[in-house]
Order: structure tokens, then C-alpha cells, then sequence
């Protein structure tokens, strides 16, 4: 005899995906978003810019190889919900430490597996992401709705996700001391910031101007970070006013954080890239295989009235996922150089910001 299904998906237009659950058994309206990575579940699932986030998990198998405590991109997760094909609840790696059901249970994330995954990525691609109901099999479809119409999607998320007190991230025999504004930080950028020769200083979003000014940088950096960019209004005064006046470089939210201080245009996507693309570096021509996770996009038109020049372009869609302002030193990416999880083709800009730090030390 099959086993019942015990939980289920309902969206704001009435479809339902039945599936068992695994993770936490916890109710929970998010917006419905996919991911195409075939490895980093662990990488996802504590990534602070999928606050929120319902995540399909494409790859059919989630759950293989568990979790491992060196691998988390940030102390305590925030994202919504997971949803998977099948679940492996038995790991096979001898770095795991727990099993990925057992992890979701002690944060409260719930989880579901058994639904046809590829059906509902389509329906995300064809309808766009929207509003999506992780409850029990046995709940009506009539009262999922209205939980689904009483529920809004916060947009600014930032405030929750941020460090609540600056803190340090320190390296032997280190060169430059960096500011980074968390908007949701992956530990994975300070990691690469520390192995770059960088004492890295972390400090919460709605930190002033004049303090990080004060703490004398020799670059800040903008982090990722999870909600609609045009809401993070204190970090774009911050970095309007830190502009010329040090090297910044930007990734994700950080990217978009940087083109509106410049007077920019931002564009909520449809379905957004989350998982691997092709960016075409415009500089040198090449194709590098990138990370990303995104649902908003730097509008290419505006960019026209800002000093700021494109550098990199998505082969697929030709959407803008790089800028600069050499004179000001700033420059930023849509992507995750980071490579967490991902390749690492892009790790060459970690460089780069070292290099425009050591310039502007020699001209200071």
C-alpha cells in the first residue's frame, strides 16, 4: 500500500502539489521561487537571500550527502521553505555532521519531497513566482486560500537578516582592513575577503557614513542580501556618500544597492536566475560559468543617465550583471564569485578589489 500523502503546496491560484514532509511540520506562506543547482543544498538552505523563499530544488535528489558544520553560510538560516523530488535521509559523506531533515527540524524550516518538481518549475517559469501555502494534506483548499489572501510577502527583510552589532573577521599577516555592510553577508565572502589578505570588519546595514568613515577602511564592501533592493534606503545614502571616497565593490543586492546610488533603475524579474548561467565578461570576451540568486535586475536603459559602464552581460537573457566607475574605483556584480556552491570562475575579482585598494593606497 502507498504511503498518504501528508502535506501539500496550494497557490494563490488554487493548484495543489501533494508530497510528504520532512524538515520541521510547520504551515508557512513564502514566495515560490526554483533553483537549478545540481549540488549546494546545504549552501542554499543558509543563504540569508532566500529569506522567505519557498525553494524548489530542481536536481531530483536533495539530501544525499546531509550537512557539514564548515559549509553553512550564515549562523542562523532564514529561508522559507524547501521543496524537493525525492530526500535521502540516510547520507553518505564523512563530513556530515547531521542529516539535512534534522537541521530544517531544529531551525524550523519545513520541507516537502515527493512532488513532480519538474511540473512546478514550469508552472514558476511559465506564471512567475508568486505566493505559495506549505500546509497540511488535510487542509481545505477553501481555508488555504484565505490564509494565502491574508498573508503579504514582506519586501524590506534586510533589518532581519543583518547583524545587529558590528564584528570582526580576522587573518594572519593581513594588508588592507575592509568595511563590509551586511544586508545578509554568505560567510563564504568573508572567507575569500580573509583569504585575500583582508581583516574584514562586518557592520550592520543601517550603519552611518560618518562611522564607517571613522574606522578609516581601505575598501567596504556591499554584501548580498535577500527583498526588494529599492528598500534598503539606509545603505543607499550610506554608499551615495562613501562614493570617490574609498573602493567599493558590490555583489547581488550589493550590485543593485550601488546602480541606485548612482541613480539607476531597478526591475523585479519575472521568475529571476537562481542556480548556474553563462556571463559574458565584456572586457575580455570570455564566458564565465557563475552562481547566482536573484529576483531583481539592474534596468540597462537607466544605467545610460549614471556614469556607471556595464562589464558583464547574461548570455541567456542579456540582462546587466556587471558595472563600474573606474574613477570612483567602484565596481560590482550581479553574481556570486564566492562559488558557494558554484564554480569558480568568477574568483578573480576578489583580485581585482585588492588591486584597485593597493592603486588608490599608492595615490592617496
Amino acid at each position: 500500500m502507498d504511503k498518504a500523502f501528508d502535506r501539500k503546496i496550494v497557490f494563490e491560484n488554487g493548484d495543489e502539489y501533494y508530497g510528504y514532509s520532512f524538515g520541521a511540520v510547520a504551515d508557512r506562506v513564502c514566495e515560490i521561487v526554483f533553483n537549478s543547482s545540481v549540488v549546494g543544498y546545504q549552501e542554499i538552505i543558509s543563504d540569508l537571500s532566500y529569506a522567505n523563499q519557498m525553494v524548489v530544488m530542481t536536481y531530483p535528489l536533495i539530501g544525499n550527502y546531509g550537512v557539514t558544520d564548515e559549509d553553512f553560510e550564515a549562523k542562523v538560516p532564514a529561508v522559507g521553505a524547501i521543496v524537493a523530488r525525492d530526500y535521502n535521509d540516510m547520507p553518505s559523506n564523512f563530513r556530515y555532521t547531521k542529516t539535512l531533515s534534522e537541521f530544517m527540524e531544529e531551525n524550523d524550516i519545513p520541507g516537502i519531497y515527493g512532488v513532480d518538481t519538474r511540473k512546478l518549475t514550469r508552472s514558476i517559469r511559465d506564471l512567475g513566482t508568486k505566493k505559495a501555502l506549505i500546509t497540511s494534506a488535510d487542509t481545505a483548499k477553501e481555508d488555504a486560500m484565505k490564509i494565502l489572501a491574508s498573508v503579504d510577502i514582506p519586501e524590506n527583510v534586510i533589518e532581519k537578516v543583518s547583524c545587529k552589532k558590528r564584528w570582526y573577521s580576522r587573518t594572519t599577516s593581513h594588508k588592507y582592513n575592509i568595511v563590509a555592510i551586511d544586508c545578509g553577508i554568505k560567510l563564504s565572502i568573508i572567507r575569500s575577503l580573509n583569504a585575500a589578505g583582508c581583516n574584514v570588519t562586518v557592520v550592520p546595514y543601517n550603519t552611518s557614513a560618518e562611522e564607517i568613515e571613522f574606522m578609516k577602511p581601505d575598501g567596504v564592501f556591499v554584501s548580498n542580501g535577500p527583498g526588494n533592493p529599492e528598500t534598503a534606503t539606509e545603505v543607499i545614502e550610506t554608499v551615495k556618500k562613501l562614493i570617490g571616497k574609498y573602493p567599493i565593490f558590490g555583489i547581488a543586492m550589493g550590485h543593485q544597492i550601488i546602480s541606485l546610488a548612482y541613480g539607476a533603475r531597478i526591475d523585479k524579474m519575472k521568475v529571476g536566475h537562481r542556480g548556474g548561467y553563462p556571463v559574458r565578461n565584456l572586457e575580455t570576451g570570455k564566458i564565465e560559468c557563475t552562481s547566482q540568486n536573484h529576483g531583481y535586475v539592474v534596468n540597462e536603459e537607466s544605467l545610460k543617465n549614471t556614469p556607471l559602464s556595464v562589464t558583464h552581460i547574461n548570455v541567456v537573457d542579456g540582462s546587466v550583471e556587471g558595472v563600474c566607475n573606474k574613477k570612483d574605483r567602484v565596481f560590482s556584480v550581479q553574481y556570486n564569485p564566492e562559488s558557494a556552491p558554484g564554480p569558480q570562475d568568477s574568483g578573480y575579482l576578489f583580485e581585482e578589489f585588492i588591486k584597485m585598494i593597493k592603486e588608490a593606497r599608492d595615490n592617496a
